[in-house]
């Protein structure tokens, strides 16, 4: 009997073994993984011993023991099913470039994967369809927040098993084909911040099976299909941040499980369909951004459910009347944004009883009165009213909630004194109160908030010697004070992190510190139209992040340095009208951002889910004070040099900087000829010259100015022919050339002498003798003309009227 049970064991044991149990996962694939690593260490992007998880990636271990690696324990085979690679190259440099996406390629070896996950890294180039076709089990592809490119490869649409698909914030772009509708298994589709183009499919319909359907940020255009109203089991919709336009459906109301609906920033026009009412599992509606129009549906505040409504930027209109007094929502909002909905009168006392309120605007109405203390008291954590008519004192309850991070006042006419006690709302990250007649002090306490990031005070009446006491650990990145009265030396110490710092038009005076360059990741320094004197040290030069430098409107002296061309990323410079002398630096040639073309529209990020309006950089444009907007600043590249004394022959270096919109170096003393070297400005918009010694021919080179639309040549010396072209053709009237009293040419309506050779006649004896007077009439009426030219330059700084406490300036110069 116990060798009949010991047989009986031992035959046990070699079934188990013979079914095929393996102890370890297959060896292909095990191989293919450490290929992949392989591959992934031997990038030539990469500089890293073992991206995040693979260490344990030893090939003397059971693969299914791996970190990031899952298997199919219950099969015999062990096939690996799961690769869970989120952020596994996390710890490369952020300036190391992508790892080319063939890096992939042994994983798609592995046909038994269920679940992918590459998503979170540094991930670039095509997405390799061939290889992902292998996967025909893929339910979960994740590939999100990567730098994959090109438009999305047909073979993922064959892979009819997906039912997550996650491909957002890449680089993708083309069309989204039709062949989308065969992917019918899919429950999750996310294409977020790509840049996708064309309609949305009609085949989008086919995926009756979608609870998320989120396409936001792309380039989608045209209307929302009605095949949507087929996903009835649809619970997010989300086409926000795109070109669609057309209406909303009608019946958006059948997609009776959506509980978000998010259509934000885009061109939809028409009402809010009533078949809304039917959405009763509804939490999330956005249509804010649109072009809606008609008036707002009380019936939304019934939808019990509703926590998030943003209706803000239409042409949408709230019934005053109708919510005067009796009006009582059933929906406990959290967020609500109303913008530009002409809502009038105080602000709307039913708020009050919106208690788990974190979120408002109501900015761009017409509302009026003071700040109501029963807002003050909601401790809501969000509160934007700006672009409204209301007034009186900022109460000082509100400063004492432990729940404000932002507060944004601007352009309303609040007044008196800022609480004291501002300093004690120390979660607020963005305070706006700029453009009101708030005046005395600036409040201490402001500077002690450690949490603070935005900071606008400007176009104010602020008084007083600004000291402030900056913790250098502060996290502030914008500071604007400009457009007040405030006086004394110029504050140096905003902490290491800021990056815009805007003081133009106080009273500061006084020599620029030489301590500026503490703020090693400054970007934007403006403090035009102050007091200040004495020379630019060299250390500015030391802020290699310094974009925007505006001195405009001082009395700055002494040569402009020569270090300022070293700073790698200066393309907006503006000394103008101050009482610099000698000579333009040649290296101010070699600025390098001005040397490149920009011809890309750069936009700010959004980081905020509302509209904040940042104060725009003031310049000279076209002989008028204009702004230049913000949001797209990048574009520019300016330099004005106007209103000093500067003085010698202009560098022709300078007709390197390729990238250069606006030249301004008028009212200066130049003399010589204009370089020929100016044809080079192949982005110039805008050049103004006027006002020097200048003499000789405007240089013929002036017919490669392709996009020169401004220009100021007047009060000089120049000669000879103004020349033709395309671009100088169109620049007619004797503004653009004054007191050249040797110019001529069509533009100035002012004919040129034309020159012919000599006609041969046999001369009689007797008039020899006068040979040498023809000979020299001939020489002296032979001379050339004929250029051809085209300009477009782009004008930065030049003339305009100056305020009253900078009239010096213009007695300076006698303008």
């Amino acid at each position: 009997m116990k060798l009949t049970m010991a047989k009986f064991i031992m035959l046990c044991c070699l079934l188990f073994l013979s079914s095929g149990f393996a102890l370890t996962c297959p060896d292909d694939q095990k191989q293919a993984l450490i290929q992949f690593k392989s591959s992934i260490l031997n990038n030539s992007t990469t500089s890293l011993s073992f991206p995040q998880g693979l260490e344990s990636w030893n090939s003397s271990l059971d693969c299914c023991q791996w970190m990031l690696v899952t298997c199919n324990t219950r099969s015999a085979l062990r096939q690996v099913v799961s690769l869970d690679l989120y952020n596994f190259v996390s710890s490369l440099p952020p300036e190391a470039n992508p790892v080319d996406s063939s890096a992939l390629s042994p994983l798609f070896r592995i046909k038994s994967l269920v679940m992918l996950d590459i998503s979170s890294n540094y991930i670039g180039g095509l997405i390799p369809g061939d290889g992902i076709a292998n996967l025909t089990r893929l339910a979960h592809l994740d590939m999100r927040d990567n730098s994959f490119n090109g438009s999305i490869s047909p073979q993922l649409f064959g892979l009819r098993n997906l039912r997550y698909l996650d491909l957002s914030n890449n680089l993708l772009s083309g069309n989204l084909s039709k062949d989308v509708g065969f992917l019918q298994n899919l429950r999750v589709l996310n294409l977020d911040e790509n840049l996708i183009t064309s309609e949305i499919p009609q085949e989008i319909g086919n995926l009756t099976n979608m609870q998320k359907l989120s396409l936001r940020r792309n380039n989608f255009s045209g209307g929302i299909p009605q095949s949507i109203l087929s996903l009835r089991k649809l619970e997010a919709l989300d086409f926000s941040n795109n070109s669609l336009s057309s209406e909303i459906p009608v019946e958006i109301g059948s997609l009776s499980n959506l509980t978000s609906l998010s259509l934000s920033k885009n061109r939809l026009g028409g009402g809010i369909p009533p078949s809304i009412w039917k959405l009763s599992k509804l939490s999330t509606l956005q249509l804010d951004q649109n072009l809606l129009s008609g008036e707002i549906p009380l019936w939304l505040f019934d939808i019990e459910g509703l926590k998030i409504l943003n209706l803000g930027g239409n042409n949408l209109t709230w019934n005053n009347n109708a919510t005067s007094t009796s009006f009582a929502p059933k929906c406990a909002l959290s967020q609500l944004s109303l913008r530009s909905c002409r809502i009038s009168g105080h602000i709307p006392h039913w708020l009050s009883a919106q208690d788990n309120l974190i979120f408002l605007d109501l900015s761009e109405n017409e509302l009026e009165g003071p700040f109501p203390d029963w807002l003050a008291e909601l401790n809501i954590g969000n509160i934007i009213l700006s672009d409204n008519k209301l007034s009186g004192l900022l109460p000082p309850r509100l400063f004492q909630s432990l729940n404000l991070s932002v507060l944004a006042l601007s352009r309303n006419k609040f007044s008196g004194v800022l609480p004291e006690n501002i300093g004690d709302a120390n979660e607020i990250m963005i305070l706006m109160l700029g453009d009101n007649n708030l005046s005395g002090p600036i409040p201490q306490s402001i500077w002690g908030i450690y949490r603070l990031l935005l900071l606008d005070l400007s176009r104010n009446n602020f008084s007083g010697k600004l000291i402030p006491s900056f913790n250098p650990l502060a996290l502030l990145a914008y500071i604007d004070i400009s457009s007040n009265r405030l006086s004394g030396d110029i504050p140096a110490s905003f902490g290491a992190r800021t990056r815009i710092l805007r003081l133009g038009e106080n009273e500061f005076s006084g020599q620029l510190p030489p301590n500026l360059s503490a703020m090693s990741k400054l970007e934007y320094l403006d403090l035009h139209n102050n007091f200040i004197t004495g020379n630019i040290p060299k250390s500015l030069s030391q802020i290699s992040t310094l974009q925007v430098l505006d001195l405009r409107n001082n009395s700055l002296e002494g040569q402009i340095p020569e270090a300022l061309s070293d700073i790698p990323n200066l393309r907006i410079l503006d000394l103008s009208i101050n009482n610099f002398n000698g000579k333009i630096p040649p290296k101010f040639g070699n600025i390098k951002v001005m040397a490149e073309r920009r011809d890309l529209e750069v936009s700010l990020a959004d980081i905020f889910n509302f509209q904040i309006e940042f104060n725009d950089l003031q310049v000279i444009w076209k002989k008028s004070l204009q702004g230049l907007p913000n949001h797209n600043l990048e574009i520019y590249s300016l330099l004005d040099l106007s209103i000093n004394r500067i003085s010698g022959e202009i560098p022709a270096s300078l007709g390197a900087l390729k990238g250069l919109k606006l030249l301004n170096i008028s009212h200066n003393n130049f003399r010589g000829s204009i370089p020929t070297t100016f044809g080079g400005f192949e982005s110039l918009e805008s050049l103004d010259l006027s006002h020097n010694n200048l003499s000789g021919e405007i240089p013929q080179t002036f017919a490669n100015l392709l996009q020169l639309n401004t220009l100021d040549l007047s009060n000089n010396k120049l000669t000879g022919p103004i020349p033709r072209g395309s671009q100088m053709d169109r620049l007619i009237g004797s503004n653009y050339y004054d007191n050249n009293s040797d110019l001529c040419g069509m533009q100035i309506d002012k004919p040129c002498p034309e020159l012919l050779p000599p006609e041969y006649s046999p001369e009689p004896e007797e008039d020899r003798s006068k040979d040498s007077l023809f000979s020299w009439k001939a020489a002296c009426i032979g001379f050339p003309v004929g250029l051809v030219i085209t300009v477009l330059v782009m004008y930065f700084s030049g003339y305009f009227s100056l305020p009253p406490k900078h009239h010096r300036h213009s007695q300076r110069h006698g303008l």
